[in-house]
């Protein structure tokens, strides 16, 4: 991990006290840690850490729009002005990030499964921020490392992300390379992705699913009037899991909201309703890591993409604490 790791820069932003901690944004109360240290952290406290993946090596592979390796720095800019209301009830920290030298997206994926199982171990939850979502092979397999256990996954993706791995990975190959990984060392497999568009999938991808058991809500079935049938799949799919993987590639996500992807969708899903449906999977108890994948700053017009995805981390971090003190 030694090579691929950099330890975390102080983030910046607006300061409207230096003494009132009522005042304070999160820029002036993350704390950054390095990964390739020991870690005193205090006990008994919400602690939440994020993590960047600088790699798009899996998007160019997939014939994607590069430009994601830049989204966790596009994403910390967003986040580091929200007022610090998570105090005192949580601590943030900032881990640092992985990055992906001379195309060699496995190392890296490696070395961000090396970072994933240490805040693991530290009992700290991981968000990690994309970076491509080639993401997803790495941060399972920390996952699988520290816990022994391999997570169910739910995946909010445009994409059903199970082609064929051919001479190498990519950001389209990562759930069939998981499915692999858990046959291979006899885990059950339990995969669940929502709203895969029937345009951006062909018939293959939807067959490979229905062979390895994995299942899918359709973006077209994510509509007000189907909402309660949706939430009973999502509830029913939690419900006898002990850990549960949460990752979202906003191409999921309608273009008028979040043009700044590596494939942009026009006919993409609410942000409000995909926020809602977080919120309530978070609220489960059930999650123990999340990462949100293909923010694309050269795309991402008055950094609209990663303002929204920087309201969802808030959003989380709100249901994270509510979980933590309802226990």
């Amino acid at each position: 991990m030694q090579n691929r790791y950099h330890a975390p820069q102080a983030l910046s932003g607006r300061i409207d006290s230096t003494t009132d901690v009522s005042a304070f944004r999160w820029h002036q109360v993350v704390k950054p840690i390095n990964l390739l240290h020991a870690l005193e952290l205090e006990e008994q406290v919400l602690k939440i850490a994020f993590l960047g993946f600088c790699c798009d090596e899996g998007v160019k592979r997939n014939l994607g729009r590069p430009g994601a390796a830049n989204g966790p720095a596009s994403i910390r800019k967003e986040m580091a002005n929200w007022p610090a209301n998570f105090l005192p009830h949580a601590q943030l920290f900032d881990a640092g990030d992985i990055t992906c030298m001379d195309g060699d997206m496995e190392a890296a994926q490696d070395a961000l499964a090396d970072a994933v199982e240490i805040l693991l171990e530290y009992g700290l939850f991981p968000i990690v921020l994309g970076g491509g979502h080639e993401v997803a092979l790495g941060h399972f397999n920390g996952i699988l490392h520290q816990q022994h256990a391999a997570p169910a996954i739910i995946n909010f993706d445009a994409h059903l992300d199970l082609r064929p791995v051919i001479d190498q990975g990519s950001s389209g190959t990562m759930f069939n390379q998981i499915h692999q990984i858990c046959t291979n060392n006899d885990f059950p497999y339990h995969y669940l992705c929502i709203g895969p568009q029937t345009y951006a999938n062909t018939q293959s991808l939807f067959a490979k699913a229905d062979e390895i058991g994995a299942r899918y809500i359709l973006a077209k079935e994510i509509k007000p009037e189907l909402m309660p049938d949706v939430e009973a799949i999502v509830k029913e799919y939690i419900a006898d899991k002990e850990q549960v993987y949460l990752t979202l590639c906003t191409d999921v996500l309608s273009a008028a909201h979040a043009p700044g992807v590596s494939a942009v969708q026009p006919f993409g899903l609410d942000p409000e309703v995909v926020l809602e449906m977080i919120k309530a999977i978070i609220k489960s108890g059930k999650v123990c890591s999340m990462d949100i994948a293909e923010v694309s700053p050269r795309f991402d017009s008055d950094n609209r993409t990663a303002k929204l995805v920087a309201v969802y981390i808030y959003a989380v971090i709100n249901a994270l604490i509510e979980v933590h003190q309802s226990k």
